[in-house]
């Protein structure tokens, strides 16, 4: 009887590692499937996902779109290119770069859009299949300078009030008509006003993002959601060339005319302000079987008007009240816009290392009325090739 219970015992206890390794832990499965919103790689091991997406956009009514005649205009094909790679430090540290590019035939608008490079440490991974994950990246916006045209035009209504309210002494010798133009020239210049033609996607500036993500596995059924914010810091890594209208301020005179007797730079550089945005998401993915899976989502992204601290070129000494000006117009240029995006895709494993996934968005928001990114519609469809190794 006593050899039996001996016998019983060791059994049991040799048996416990092997009945310990067949329990499926969540890691088990966030490891394996790269379309996963909780994927995780493995240690040692490497992964690339390449998204290849077209989209198709039409521009709102903005007063931006207004001045450049673009409102209610489509924009398509619109290229977007993205890259997101990642190494397994350990089983729960990871590190990650992506990088975007797009490309806007339509508007000559093409570069960087989105780059990112960090860490994410997974805090909780539970066999309850709870998951909790903080990751930090660098923002990497500063890699390149924010380039573009600002089209200036002086304001005609004010130079002609000027002229007006100048009569009186014109018509009594105090002041030559000469002398009152170049009053209301420079007048219609302190009330210029103008739109901005970006060359790139960059903001010019570094910055960081911090987040969390949490998430729970049932099964084949995961469900996450996300919060992160967007801090940038405020520098003046732009070149921005100026661009005077032909249009008329005063007969003979247009601002283009104007600016280049005065001097004006054909180029400037502007520092940009900091600012904070925030995004948020909610994700669900099913695993349908071992080679096919669905995911679906939908994000939130809040991106914040930008201003201008100051104008950094120097001017000459009759062109810095314009400069002023310029700058107090431009601190807040009224051109935040929010985004809400809502997704679905479908992906096939082909191999234990490769996946191909086919993606659909479609985008929603509200944009300020100096926005450029307003639109009545946009909708961007793609594919993903994913490996590891």
């Amino acid at each position: 009887m006593k050899k039996s219970l001996k016998l019983a015992l060791a059994t049991t206890i040799l048996a416990t590692p092997a009945m310990a390794d067949s329990v499926p832990m969540p890691y088990n499965t966030l490891n394996a499937n790269m379309e996963n919103p909780l994927y995780m790689p493995g240690k040692r091991v490497f992964y690339s996902k390449l998204s290849n997406g077209l989209m198709l956009k039409v521009a709102d009514d903005s007063q931006a779109h207004k001045d450049k005649h673009h409102d209610g205009a489509v924009e398509f094909p619109i290229i977007r290119i993205q890259e997101e790679m990642g190494y397994g430090i350990t089983d729960r540290l990871a590190a990650h770069f992506s990088v975007q590019y797009t490309h806007d035939d339509d508007i000559q608008r093409t570069g960087l859009s989105a780059g990112r490079l960090g860490l994410t440490y997974r805090l909780l991974n539970l066999y309850n299949g709870f998951v909790w994950d903080i990751y930090g990246d660098l923002h990497l916006g500063g890699l390149g300078e924010m380039r573009g045209q600002y089209n200036i035009s002086g304001d005609a209504e004010a130079a002609q009030n000027t002229i007006a309210q100048l009569t009186p002494a014109i018509m009594a010798g105090k002041i030559s008509k000469e002398q009152a133009a170049q009053l209301a020239l420079a007048n219609s210049l302190l009330n210029a006003h103008g739109v901005i033609d970006y060359d790139n996607y960059s903001n010019g500036m570094w910055g960081f993002h911090v987040g969390t993500k949490v998430g729970k596995v049932w099964d084949k059924l995961t469900t996450s959601a996300f919060v992160e914010v967007l801090r940038t810091f405020g520098d003046d890594n732009s070149r921005i060339r100026v661009a005077g209208s032909n249009t008329p301020i005063l007969p003979g005179y247009s601002t283009a005319l104007v600016l280049a007797l005065k001097g004006a730079p054909s180029e400037i550089a502007a520092e940009f302000k900091s600012t904070t945005e925030v995004n948020a998401g909610l994700n669900a993915f099913y695993q349908w079987t071992s080679k096919w899976s669905t995911g679906a989502w939908f994000r939130y992204e809040h991106h914040a008007d930008q201003g201008v601290e100051k104008i950094t070129t120097k001017v000459a000494p009759g062109l810095e009240p314009v400069k002023k000006a310029l700058e107090n117009k431009l601190s807040d240029m009224n051109d935040g816009f929010d985004d809400y995006i809502i997704g679905l895709s479908v992906a096939h494993q082909f191999t234990d290392h490769a996946q191909v996934a086919v993606y659909g968005e479609y985008t929603f928001d509200t944009a300020h009325e100096r926005s450029q990114n307003g639109t009545d519609a946009k909708v961007e469809a793609g594919v993903r090739v994913n490996f590891k190794f």
